[in-house]
């Protein structure tokens, strides 16, 4: 993680801002900065809670680094805009038979320095990500690394420039899917062997490259690049912009100094749904809030009937309805409605304080025990209410003689936080990155470790252990069926298969489920040819602004 106070830039600063520096912007006002008004070229502003703590895509989990590093780099294929379907992007077709996977290549994609993009380009980026015995390996990736590409790929090489073979170790269903993750862009080889710092500077196929990153200030300029192989972009400048409080973020999207603002609390799609000029668009997510147990630290967790009177506990239909103002729905199971991989059948826990009290008297613990709640302070879009959501916890658990304190942290806090396993409990949520049901069941709950014998939890500190699952649940009889879907290739079956394993992940209860939210944003007017995409993106190379 790069932790420079001072902008830092391949090219002129002056290029883009005249004279102006970079002091002197942080100063003036956003609709004056870094080129916003000034040289007749039109610029898109996107108005986000949190900074990228990094520019590395090998390097993060979190979603604000992705919408930045997605303007940047591509990956093999992509996701068409505002639908789950992929589509082609630096590979032109592909086959997967089995284990065996070609992808064919695009001939005429360049990085932003000119250097032609070639098969050795992804066998680099997938060697670095995963591969120990690379010179060049990556030593601190990401949990993403195993679960996109190290779990599943035996070998890769290279046919000639255009033509990459892929050897899985399994018959694997979503593994083109997992090409289009934000993780899986594609890194130039020369960076990666040469001296490129991926996490402050960048070099990619994609339609922007990076023109100024401005740490202390929470801004990423992007401009066009030159050698850019497809459609767009059509502004001569993008520039994303940190706004951490909501009302902030949504002042400036009504006084013009945004074009487009995500992340909304319910009383800020309120203030922009009232004002002239600008606009609330949504679509259907395909994401999850829920509050995790955390089973490695907290004996209490371990017991299920503690897991489920919890549940019960915690009003989460007032949650939704009145914390998020009804912008999502109760949550019942860790794969959402929009994938073919939820359960029809179940429904959310009823808020019901009594039983919960009765569950607890046949624990050790009827007499209420303590726990720390970390949570995020910046509104998500899973969570966009985090602190009253938290209050609302605490409150309702204080009924049942649970105590309950809170920890507030900025994100990229709370994100290293809660990865180490010092949490005991966390508010978090997870936006698909592949739109398969295995990116809910595999990632977020299956430990990819062993299920130690006699117990349904892993040690935090066990080698290999997945940090996405933030629970550190181990059930066998679930991650037996989650495994099992992955080698299924018919989709029906892999349904019947997801249906046992929300079955289970119901009851035993590893998460609260809190919900399933809408995609929301606020667009200015000006803007036009923009679609609120849930998974990949945001395209923000084909949106126009006057």
């Amino acid at each position: 993680m790069n932790d420079n106070d001072s902008a830092v830039s391949r090219r002129s600063f002056l290029k883009s801002a005249g004279s102006a520096t970079v002091v002197a912007t942080a100063a003036s006002s956003v609709s004056g900065c870094l080129g916003g008004s000034g040289g007749g070229g039109s610029t898109l502003r996107y108005g986000r809670s949190s900074h990228s703590d990094t520019l590395d895509p090998q390097n993060t989990t979190s979603g604000e680094v992705a919408k930045v590093t997605n303007q940047i780099y591509d990956g093999l294929i992509d996701f068409q805009p505002g639908e789950a379907t992929i589509t082609e992007s630096l590979a032109t077709d592909w086959s997967m038979d089995g284990e065996e996977v070609t992808l064919e290549l695009r001939e005429d994609a360049q990085f932003d320095d000119g250097t032609d993009f070639t098969a050795d380009d992804f066998v680099a980026t997938y060697r670095r990500f995963v591969d120990e015995e690379y010179e060049y390996y990556f030593e601190d990736a990401s949990a993403y690394g195993p679960f996109t590409l190290g779990n599943w790929i035996d070998s890769v090489s290279a046919d000639g420039d255009y033509t990459l073979n892929v050897t899985l170790t399994q018959p694997y269903a979503p593994f083109l899917r997992n090409l289009a993750m934000f993780a899986a862009v594609v890194l130039p080889q020369d960076g990666i062997e040469g001296d490129l710092d991926f996490n402050s500077d960048a070099n990619g196929t994609g339609p922007f490259q990076l023109e100024e990153l401005d740490d202390s200030n929470g801004r990423i300029l992007l401009t066009p690049n030159d050698n850019y192989w497809g459609d767009g972009p059509n502004v001569d400048e993008l520039l994303f912009i940190e706004r951490g409080q909501n009302s902030t973020r949504t002042q400036a999207l009504v006084e013009g100094e945004l074009e487009i603002i995500d992340n909304l609390a319910p009383t800020n799609i309120d203030s922009v749904e009232e004002e002239d000029g600008v606009a609330i668009e949504s679509g259907q997510g395909i994401n999850i809030g829920y509050m995790s147990f955390n089973m490695s630290r907290v004996e209490a967790f371990r017991d299920a009937r503690v897991r489920q009177a919890i549940s019960h506990a915690i009003d989460t239909e007032s949650i939704v309805n009145e914390v998020y103002s009804g912008i999502a729905e109760q949550a019942d199971q860790p794969c959402p409605p929009a994938l073919f991989g939820h359960n029809d059948d179940l429904s959310p826990y009823a808020y019901d304080p009594e039983e919960a009290q009765s569950l607890l008297d046949e624990t050790e613990y009827s007499d209420g025990f303590s726990f720390e709640l970390t949570t995020f302070q910046n509104a998500r879009g899973y969570n966009p209410a985090p602190l009253p959501t938290a209050e609302t916890i605490r409150t309702n658990l204080e009924e049942i003689g649970i105590d309950v304190t809170i920890d507030e942290r900025q994100f990229s806090d709370y994100l290293t936080y809660t990865s180490e396993g010092k949490h005991d409990a966390s508010l978090a949520g997870w936006y698909t990155d592949n739109a398969d049901p295995d990116n809910f069941y595999y990632v977020l709950l299956h430990p990819q470790v062993e299920s130690p014998d006699g117990q349904d939890w892993v040690d935090w500190g066990t080698d290999g252990f997945n940090t996405s699952n933030r629970s550190a649940w181990a059930n066998q009889e679930y991650m037996d069926l989650v495994e099992e879907a992955q080698r299924t290739a018919d989709e029906d079956e892999r349904a019947s298969i997801y249906a046992e394993a929300a079955q289970i992940a119901h009851d035993e209860a590893p998460w609260v489920y809190i919900d399933y939210a809408d995609e929301i944003r606020g667009v200015h007017n000006r803007v036009s040819n923009y679609t609120v995409s849930a998974i990949g993106g945001p395209h923000l190379h084909l949106v126009d602004v006057e």
